[in-house]
C-alpha cells in the first residue's frame, strides 16, 4: 500500500467494530488487568466461534489509538490476506503487510500484519509495543525465541493452548468463554454423535505414545467402504469435512466418495494455492455441488465455513485432545442463514470416547492453566479405560460426569455442603468456612500470596480451592484481581490439615 493513500496521520480512533459480546468485554478487561499485574506475555484461550481475532484487533486498536505500534502475527502466510480483510472491515485499514512484493507493504504504518514464515526469512522484527500471535499453540521458533526478550506486550491466541512449553512463554492464561456458554447463546450448535464402524487399532504401531501415521493409514484403509456407506446413511447429504490419517488415506477416501456419486475433493498440504482457491470458492457456496472436503491437518485450524453440518473423524488419536477439538470444531459454528441446528459427528476413530472425560471438562470449564493443557496432550488414553455410556436423562452419548447435551450432572462428591439461606454459607464438619464460595476463594488467594513463592501463588490457590470446595474455581474472579481478606481460623486449619496429609503422602 502506498503511504500517499494516507496524506494525514491514520485515524485509529474511529472504527467500525460490531457491539461486543459480554464475554469479549470481560476477556479484554482481564487482559488489561494482566498487564497491570506485570504479565508481559499472556495467552487468550477462545473456543471456535468466540471471535478471538475480534478481541485481538480491539486490543490492537486500543494500543494504536494511544500512538503505539502493533504487529499481528499469522500462523500461515495464507491467512495474511484473511486477517487483513477482517481488519479492514473493522475500520483498521491503515495497516501494512510484511510480505515480499505485497501491494499493501508499507513499513511507515504503525500497524503491521505478517506471517510467522515471512518473519522467519527476515533478519529483524519491526518495532512494536504490542505483538499479537494467532494460533500460538503452533509455536514457531521465530516468535518463541523473540517474545521472552522483547519489551513489547505479547498476546497469544488459541482455541487449544495445549502444546508443551506454552506456560514458560506466557505467564497468564485468560479464558474468554467456554464451548458450553457459546452453545447456550447460539454461537455454536450442539454436536450429535454417531458411533460408526471403528478403525481397529489393536496392536497398531506407536511412536512417542501416539499411533504412527502409517499404522493409522493402514488400518483406516480397511474400513473406507464403511465410511462412505455410513455417510450415505447418516450424513443427510450435509456439507461435510472428513479427516483422514495421511494424504494417501485422504486420496483413497475421496476416490470412494466420488465412485459413490458424491462429489468430494482433497484439501491437503499438497494442494496448490490455485487449487485451494478454486475449491474454497465452490465449497463456500450455499448450494455447492462439492459436498465433501477431505484433509489431514489443513482444514483443522482456522478454516471456517459456517454451514458445514457434518464431520467424519477417521483419524484415530490417543494423546492429542487439542487436534480432536480442532477437527470437531470445524462443524460447530452456527449458520442462521441456512437454518443449521446441529452438527453430526460420524466417529470412525473412537476419539469421542477416548477423550470424553477431558472434552467434557474443557467444554464446560475451559482450562485452569497452560500446564494443564500441556498435560492433556501428553496423556495416553487406552481404549479399555473408556466404557461407552449415555446420559441417564436424555440418552446423549458419550456421557462423562456431565451431559454436553442436556447438562445433567452426576451427584457431586464435594466435601462442602451448602446450607439454605441468602448467604449460602460454606460449612465443613459443622464449622463455617466462608460466607459463600467467592469469600472462600478470596481467603485462599490471600493465604497463597502470603505463604507461597510468587510464581507458585496462583497454582497453589487453584489447588487449595479444588481440594476444599470439591470443584475448580472456574467462575471466580482472576487470582490477580481478587483482593486480600482476613483468613479465618477454620480455613487456616483446613489448609493446615491438607498440608500435613500432603507431607505424609510424600514420605510413603
Amino acid at each position: 500500500m502506498n503511504s500517499s493513500l494516507f496524506p494525514h496521520a491514520p485515524n485509529y480512533v474511529s472504527t467500525g467494530f460490531p457491539p461486543p459480546r459480554p464475554f469479549q468485554l470481560t476477556a479484554h478487561e482481564a487482559l488489561r488487568q494482566g498487564f497491570k499485574n506485570n504479565h508481559k506475555n499472556q495467552c487468550l484461550m477462545a473456543p471456535t466461534g468466540a471471535g478471538k481475532t475480534n478481541i485481538a484487533l480491539r486490543i490492537a486498536q486500543e494500543a494504536l489509538a494511544k500512538g503505539k505500534r502493533v504487529v499481528f502475527v499469522c500462523d500461515r502466510a495464507t491467512l495474511i490476506d484473511q486477517t487483513s480483510q477482517v481488519a479492514d472491515s473493522y475500520g483498521l485499514s491503515a495497516h501494512g503487510i510484511i510480505q515480499a512484493d505485497h501491494w499493501r507493504r508499507d513499513p511507515s504504518l504503525r500497524f503491521q500484519i505478517a506471517s510467522a514464515q515471512t518473519l522467519a526469512k527476515r533478519d529483524y522484527w519491526p518495532d512494536a509495543d504490542v505483538i499479537v500471535i494467532d494460533e500460538c499453540h503452533t509455536q514457531h521458533k521465530v516468535w518463541t525465541d523473540y517474545i521472552p526478550q522483547t519489551k513489547a506486550a505479547c498476546i497469544g491466541l488459541s482455541a487449544t493452548p495445549f502444546s508443551p512449553g506454552l506456560g514458560k512463554l506466557f505467564t497468564n492464561l485468560v479464558n474468554a468463554t467456554t464451548m458450553h456458554e457459546l452453545t447456550k447463546s447460539g454461537v455454536l450448535v450442539p454436536m450429535r454423535v454417531f458411533s460408526c464402524k471403528l478403525t481397529d487399532m489393536t496392536g497398531a504401531d506407536t511412536g512417542a505414545g501416539e499411533w504412527t501415521d502409517k499404522a493409522a493409514e493402514q488400518r483406516g484403509m480397511e474400513i473406507i467402504g464403511d465410511v462412505v456407506s455410513e455417510w450415505l446413511k447418516f450424513g443427510q447429504n450435509r456439507k461435510t469435512i472428513v479427516f483422514g490419517a495421511t494424504i494417501a488415506h485422504c486420496q483413497e477416501l475421496a476416490r470412494h466418495f466420488n465412485d459413490a456419486g458424491v462429489l468430494a475433493a482433497c484439501f491437503t498440504s499438497e494442494t496448490t494455492a490455485t487449487e485451494r482457491a478454486t475449491l474454497l470458492k465452490e465449497y463456500t457456496k450455499p448450494t455447492s455441488a462439492l459436498r465433501v472436503l477431505i484433509s489431514v491437518e489443513a482444514l483443522a485450524k482456522g478454516f471456517d465455513v459456517p454451514d458445514v453440518g457434518c464431520i467424519v473423524d477417521c483419524r484415530p488419536l490417543r494423546k492429542s485432545l487439542s487436534t480432536a477439538i480442532q477437527m470437531w470444531g470445524r462443524g460447530l459454528r452456527s449458520s442462521p442463514s441456512t437454518g443449521k441446528q446441529d452438527c453430526l459427528l460420524l466417529d470412525h476413530s473412537g476419539n469421542i470416547h477416548r477423550f470424553a472425560d477431558d472434552l467434557t471438562d474443557i467444554y464446560f470449564n475451559g482450562l485452569d492453566s497452560l500446564d494443564t493443557g500441556e498435560k492433556l496432550d501428553r496423556k495416553v488414553r487406552k481404549d479399555d479405560e473408556h466404557k461407552v455410556s449415555e446420559c441417564p436423562k436424555c440418552g446423549y452419548m458419550p456421557f462423562a460426569k456431565r451431559c454436553m447435551s442436556c447438562g445433567y450432572e452426576n451427584p457431586s462428591h464435594a466435601s462442602i455442603e451448602v446450607l439454605p439461606g441468602e448467604m449460602k454459607e460454606l460449612v465443613l464438619s459443622k464449622k463455617k468456612l466462608a460466607n459463600d464460595r467467592k469469600h472462600l476463594w478470596s481467603q485462599i488467594c490471600s493465604y497463597a500470596r502470603a505463604n507461597s513463592k510468587t510464581d507458585k501463588q496462583r497454582g497453589r490457590a487453584w489447588n487449595l480451592y479444588l481440594n476444599i470446595a470439591g470443584e475448580k474455581p472456574v467462575r471466580m474472579p482472576s487470582f490477580e484481581s481478587t483482593p486480600d481478606v482476613e483468613v479465618t481460623r477454620e480455613v487456616r486449619n483446613k489448609i493446615k490439615s491438607l498440608n500435613i496429609a500432603y507431607a505424609k503422602a510424600r514420605t510413603i
